[in-house]
């Protein structure tokens, strides 16, 4: 092939191939807000549902753009150590943040407990992951255990609840999304809590 033709191929390709997303640092704001401020805001999203409504139980990708809002576009992990498959349709634009692995640390029922304590068992129960997998279009990440996320302090899932909670976890942000078609594999396992979860994404 000439040359030039052959360019001409190898632009052309890479027109119609959807760009790898960049991974963000764990450090780094999304819309001027922390990402540990974010793994509250998932938090409040993801329990902000019926059990039948929601995006963790989800089986197939249903209920993806429930609740969805703003910037940023949150991604469900399962309650299911078996392989969860969904397929997700995304606007263009959007930043992905969702939980490698993730806990939350509650207050027994009717009891109170002190958030240093919350704190502490939210950090035991994500202590030490056998494996982290974060894997986008055929792209295998590194490092990930630099992205866990405690919160500062405690925080109240939901507006009428006055029972602070403490979490902690591995999260990434990926993103903003162009037009086209992904694979998203990601999980990873802990002693008590294990997920994989692989996500087909529609990006328009």
């Amino acid at each position: 092939m000439h040359p030039t033709l052959a360019l001409a191929a190898l632009l052309l390709l890479a027109a119609t191939r959807p760009a790898v997303a960049q991974l963000v640092p764990p450090a780094k704001p999304i819309a001027g807000v922390t990402q540990e401020e974010w793994s509250k805001r998932w938090w409040r999203w993801a329990l902000s549902f019926e059990d039948e409504d929601s995006p963790v139980a989800d089986t197939d990708g249903r209920l993806c753009a429930s609740g969805q809002s703003g910037p940023v576009w949150f991604l469900a992990g399962s309650y299911d150590t078996r392989r969860t498959v969904r397929s997700c349709r995304i606007p263009a634009g959007k930043m992905l943040f969702f939980p490698l692995l993730n806990s939350l640390a509650f207050p027994p029922d009717d009891e109170r407990e002190a958030c240093a304590s919350l704190m502490l068992r939210a950090e035991s129960m994500t202590e030490a992951p056998a494996a982290l997998v974060l894997e986008f279009n055929g792209r295998r990440f590194d490092g990930l255990q630099a992205h866990r996320q405690p919160t500062r302090g405690c925080f109240l899932v939901a507006p009428d609840d006055d029972a602070p909670a403490a979490g902690n976890g591995y999260y990434v942000a990926l993103g903003p999304l162009k037009r086209g078609r992904y694979t998203l594999n990601f999980g990873g396992i802990l002693p008590g809590l294990s997920q994989a979860v692989t996500y087909t994404l529609d990006v328009r």
